[in-house]
């Protein structure tokens, strides 16, 4: 095998022709002092010349831009290298004066393709000081490529493929409410689409990229009680089956549940702050009065007794949520449950829940279209926790455009795949 054909198998590169190799020492003020840096000096092959660098097409010679320049390739051994090159700028019809494509990197950025692929690889399975230092750059770099990587797969596969029935929700990615709207596929279990801010104009932003023939095409919704969401989708896809997430409900009757709980907290300690025996007793039922039945521990029953015994009102507060839960759970029977359970909340003389039942006759057609098509935000909400962690990760990126393509990278069905590897 030829030499140049060993070195572009060892950077990576295709449809280059390699001009010479040479050695060199590194600046004092880079990041190895000393080290040896390996420079390998590149062209384009004849046919991937003087092409515009946004979209390919063949040009005519604009000028030699600001001459030769460098692109950092994967470390050779332990050794830093670099492909350095012409970079002479095009002509395009359509975008203008442009700096030439080049076979081995994408458009505007300082790394190779190769390069590129690793850190986005590593960033989705990694943890970050480990991307830092096995690839020897910052962690905004890491953002920046996640961010470059994500376009090419995202103007390569139609991500709205076969969407029938898809979830909603938001989730807070930093400090003094900001937000990321998400969108998930119920049935293959992707994350479809994200975007920062909660708003209908957010949520407007999804349905104009997906399109009015395929928003038609959507079967199912599902979300939680949030109104932006209910108003943009009834006006986007009215066909669609609105379902209101059973867990939101029965977080709706823990709610409720605590609020008796203080009250009566406050009540026992007479109003004036002081600790007795009964308020710590009803403090450490928070997690029996929480919890499943069938999750509590024998101590967590014998708190239950004490509060059925000592404390009816509450005990009566735990029963309707329970019952709440136990309703959601009957499917298509869930309709003459629910409704029973009402009628008992309406009548139970507790403010919190009388308010429960009236938001629930409110949600009325959602709640009964989750609990009979089995639908619900699980999913969802699955997805929320894992973009918690990659939020943790993230951190120190710039933008939340870093941290959304580095979430679809990771959730999104299209995880970047090592160079060099076949497809598994």
């Amino acid at each position: 095998m030829r030499s140049s054909r060993i070195w572009t198998r060892l950077l990576g590169v295709e449809k280059a022709v390699i001009e010479g190799v040479e050695v060199e020492e590194s600046e004092a003020d880079e990041i190895d002092p000393g080290d040896v840096l390996i420079v390998v000096h590149a062209r384009p092959a004849r046919g991937r010349r003087l092409r515009c660098g946004v979209c390919e097409r063949r040009c005519g010679k604009y000028d030699n831009g600001e001459g030769r320049r460098r692109w950092r390739a994967l470390d050779l051994g332990t050794l830093r290298a670099v492909i350095e090159a012409e970079a002479p700028r095009v002509l395009c019809p359509e975008h203008g004066v442009t700096v030439a494509s080049v076979p081995w990197a994408r458009h505007g950025a300082g790394h190779t393709l190769a390069f590129d692929d690793t850190v986005a690889w590593l960033a989705t399975c990694c943890s970050k000081t480990t991307v830092t230092q096995l690839m020897r750059i910052g962690w905004r770099t890491v953002g920046s490529i996640c961010e470059r990587v994500w376009a090419d797969v995202e103007a390569s596969v139609d991500l709205f493929a076969g969407l029938r029935r898809i979830g909603i929700d938001e989730i807070s990615y930093k400090k003094r409410h900001k937000y990321l709207t998400i969108v998930v596929d119920h049935d293959s279990g992707r994350l479809v689409w994200a975007a920062a801010g909660r708003d209908k104009d957010t949520l407007h932003t999804f349905f104009d990229a997906l399109g009015a023939e395929r928003a038609g095409k959507i079967t199912h919704v599902s979300a939680d009680g949030a109104e932006w969401i209910d108003a943009v989708v009834a006006a986007r896809c009215p066909g669609a089956v609105r379902c209101m997430d059973p867990f939101h409900v029965v977080k709706w009757a823990t709610d409720a549940l605590d609020v008796v709980r203080r009250d009566v907290w406050n009540a026992e300690r007479g109003g004036k702050g002081r600790t007795t025996r009964g308020s710590k007793s009803l403090k450490k039922a928070r997690f029996a009065l929480w919890k499943n039945p069938e999750d509590l521990t024998a101590g967590q029953q014998a708190q239950l007794a004490f509060i059925a015994a000592a404390h009816p009102l509450l005990h009566r507060a735990y029963l309707l949520k329970e019952g709440l839960r136990m309703a959601l759970k009957q499917g298509k029977d869930a309709t003459e449950v629910l409704w029973d359970w009402v009628i008992w909340a309406r009548r139970c003389r507790i403010p919190a829940f009388v308010d429960l039942q009236r938001a629930i006759v409110r949600h009325w057609d959602a709640i009964i279209a989750a609990a009979e098509h089995n639908l619900s935000n699980g999913l969802i909400e699955s997805t929320n926790t894992k973009i918690r962690l990659i939020t943790r990760l993230a951190f120190g990126f710039k933008s939340p455009d870093a941290l959304i393509a580095l979430a679809m990278l990771s959730l999104g069905g299209h995880r970047p795949q090592l160079p060099g590897r076949q497809l598994a």
